[in-house]
Formats: C-alpha cells, sequence, structure tokens
C-alpha cells in the first residue's frame, strides 16, 4: 500500500483517528526552511490539522445527537480526504459523505483512501470544483445535513454556496487561516472580504471570530436564513466557526440585528458593543479619548454551553491524540460562553502600568472578590473575560501588584 502512489509523487501511509491513508511525504516537498510543505505538495495535506478535524468529528456527532437521526455530510475541498472520510469512519449516524475537489490528482487519491478503509459504499469522491458542487446540491431534497469548509486562506468564496446547500437546521463549519485581514493587519482585505473593519486590539482573534461569524450572518440572511453559533475556537494559524442555520425571514432579521461593533479606546482599553455607530468619533466614555471600532460584526454568543457539553461527553469516550487539548478547550469555552464579549490580557495592561504581570488565577479572585464576573478564555492564556471596566481592572492589578 506504500511508496509511490500512481500520481508520481513521494507518498507515506499516516493514522490519524480510525482511518489510515496515503498521504503526500511532505519532506520530499521542502527545499529550503520557508518552504510551507502541505501548500508545495502535489495533493494539499497538512497534519498540523488534525486537531481541527478531531473538533470537526465531535462537533458533527453531537449535532448529529441533537436531531437524533442519520445525517448527511459534505466536504468540498478534500485533498487527500482524510477529513471526509474519518467523517464516515468516525460519526455514528453519518449516512453518507460526499468529498470533492478541483485537483483530478487529489480526486484520484481520496478514491484509494476511501477504498483503503473499505468506506467507498457510504464515501463518494467527486472530480469538481468546491462552489459548482454545493451549487448542485442547492435544491430541496438534495441538500446536506453538515458542510465543513476547510480552504488554505479565506473561505469566503464557499459561504453562499455553501448556506444554500443546507437543510434546515443544517451545520455549517468554516475555517479562516487569513489572520492577517482580519486581525487587522491588512484591514482593506478584511472590508473588502468579510464586510467589516478589524482592529489591531490585544483580543483581535476574537474579533475575527465575530466577523467570520458575522460574515455569515449577513451571507445567510440574503436567503432569508438566520444563524446560531454554537462553536468556535481560535488554535495556531487560524480560526473556527460553527454555524446552526435556520430557515425564516424572522430568523434571518433576528441574526441581522445581533450585529453590530465593538468600540476600543486604545489610551483606557476600555471596550464596549455597540449596535450602531452614530457620529463619526466617539468618545471614551471612561477617560474621554476618541474611540475606535471593529465590525459590523457577530455580538452575540460565540460559544453555546449545551453544545459544548455534548462535546464533552463525546470527547470522553474517544481516544483522541488530542482529547486532553480538547478537554481544556471545551471547559474554557464552556466557562466563557455567557461572559461578556472581549477580553484582558494582562501583559498589556501591566505593560500600560509599567508593573509585573500577576497571576491569572490571583485576577480572577480579586475581581469575584469585588462582584464582578470573571472567567479565563481559550483565545489567551494571559486573558480574562470580565464585565468590569477597564479602569477598574487596573486598579485591581495595581493593588494586587503591591501587596505581592
Amino acid at each position: 500500500m506504500e511508496g509511490e502512489f500512481k500520481a508520481g509523487f513521494p507518498t507515506e501511509i499516516v493514522q490519524e483517528g480510525k482511518v489510515k491513508v496515503l498521504a503526500p511525504k511532505l519532506s520530499a516537498f521542502v527545499t529550503q526552511p520557508t518552504d510551507y510543505a502541505p501548500s508545495k505538495a502535489p495533493v494539499f495535506y497538512n497534519p498540523v490539522m488534525e486537531l481541527n478535524r478531531d473538533i470537526a468529528i465531535l462537533a458533527f456527532q453531537a449535532y448529529q445527537r441533537m436531531i437524533n437521526r442519520e445525517i448527511t455530510l459534505c466536504e468540498p475541498l478534500a485533498g487527500t480526504g482524510i477529513r471526509g472520510i474519518r467523517f464516515a469512519a468516525e460519526i455514528q449516524g453519518a449516512k453518507s459523505v460526499l468529498i470533492g475537489d478541483v485537483s483530478e490528482r487529489a480526486v484520484e487519491l481520496a478514491g484509494y483512501n476511501a477504498r483503503l478503509n473499505g468506506l467507498q459504499e457510504r464515501v463518494t469522491v467527486q472530480h469538481e470544483d468546491a462552489n459548482r458542487l454545493l451549487s448542485d446540491h442547492a435544491a430541496p431534497h438534495r441538500r446536506f445535513d453538515a458542510i465543513d469548509v476547510d480552504p488554505f486562506g479565506s473561505p469566503v468564496l464557499y459561504l453562499d454556496s455553501a448556506i444554500r446547500a443546507l437543510r434546515d437546521n443544517g451545520l455549517l463549519a468554516v475555517t479562516a487561516t487569513d489572520l492577517a485581514p482580519l486581525c487587522g493587519v491588512h484591514p482593506k482585505a478584511c472590508v473588502r472580504k468579510y464586510g467589516g473593519k478589524p482592529l489591531r486590539a490585544e483580543y483581535c482573534h476574537e474579533l475575527a471570530v465575530r466577523l467570520l461569524a458575522g460574515c455569515i450572518a449577513a451571507v445567510a440572511a440574503k436567503h432569508d436564513i438566520g444563524i446560531r453559533v454554537v462553536f468556535s475556537h481560535s488554535t495556531d494559524h487560524y480560526i473556527r466557526v460553527y454555524a446552526q442555520i435556520v430557515y425564516g425571514a424572522k430568523k434571518a432579521d433576528a441574526s441581522v440585528k445581533s450585529l453590530g461593533y465593538i468600540l476600543h479606546c486604545f489610551n483606557c482599553l476600555h471596550r464596549e458593543a455597540a449596535k450602531a455607530l452614530f457620529a463619526k468619533s466617539v468618545e471614551c466614555p471612561e477617560c474621554g479619548s476618541k474611540m475606535d471600532y471593529a465590525g459590523p460584526l457577530w455580538l452575540k454568543n460565540i460559544f453555546d454551553k449545551g453544545f459544548c457539553e455534548l462535546m464533552t461527553k463525546e470527547n470522553m469516550h474517544r481516544a483522541l491524540r488530542n482529547s486532553l487539548k480538547i478537554a481544556k478547550l471545551l471547559s474554557t469555552a464552556k466557562e466563557e460562553a455567557e461572559a461578556p464579549a472581549t477580553y484582558y490580557v494582562l501583559d498589556k495592561i501591566s505593560d500600560k502600568l509599567a508593573l509585573p504581570v500577576p497571576a491569572v488565577n490571583a485576577v480572577l479572585q480579586v475581581l469575584r472578590d469585588n462582584g464582578f464576573t470573571a472567567v479565563p478564555t481559550h483565545f489567551n492564556s494571559r486573558g480574562i473575560r470580565t464585565d468590569a471596566p477597564a479602569l477598574v481592572v487596573q486598579k485591581l492589578v495595581q493593588r494586587l501588584v503591591a501587596i505581592a
């Protein structure tokens, strides 16, 4: 089974989850240290995304348990096919999986991998452009229960066709790896692609998730479809959003009402949510400085506590390589599910105050002792979500450092 695949490039057998697949031997495609091996290989394969795939399996399984029936899934950007093949092998109640790729080499390899795992009856491999494949399933009775869009770069090119190819109450999973635009390094690109202005704040990764979710909501609303974000995470070089769609103009209207702005003061670090921008210049209510903003973006919850609990149960029953990491992520996500939007990074506060950085747990405790909500966040190990005003957080940090 190993060695040269008939397409004529170096390959190796990779074991992941319950499947084994033939994948490009990435070391063979690196000629200099700056080379990004997955994109240099003839068929795209990224081993670093195993965690992403593990979480996707837990999320789609949780969704299947939630609706309590067999589900159909689609992965329109297959590469080696490892993601879709794992869906078929590891999700109980996965009736069928359609995977596709515009690359003929990728389709040949994905088809081989489906046969290698004995899943050719439930995994269909199609040689097709992603948008065309999804558009072919936009009609009633042809739509999918779950779609996973995991591109190299921005997913916005596929959102419209993916949403149209989902059944009512279907689940859409979307990855974005273009964090430079979403985190404010290239703001014009973010406005152009996602329809929202980013901000280079210390919580930019959360803003990135909210910008992507807001973009999904805006695209869905055009088709009289609303969304509910059930889970999201920021890991390594990418962000991920899981959104359940709901048909109906009223649901779409509710989603549009969930869009707004995050106002931020770079002077005192105050931040707040706003439904609209009523003036060109907004003054900070705490220090009077001019505030900047990000948005429009998704203002509602980016985690659902119940959905996180379902995923946690699924994780407990599996022996995934990343189980411990996922358990920690889900535990933190449950805590921050109903906490205020955005978070403070202690390093940023301490730097502003020219003080040593206090322990996260100590700051959490002093905030709680003073009557505020305070929870950690998975976005940053030094981050804290709290409803305490920025200046109060700074005073409490000063007090902590003084008595330490």
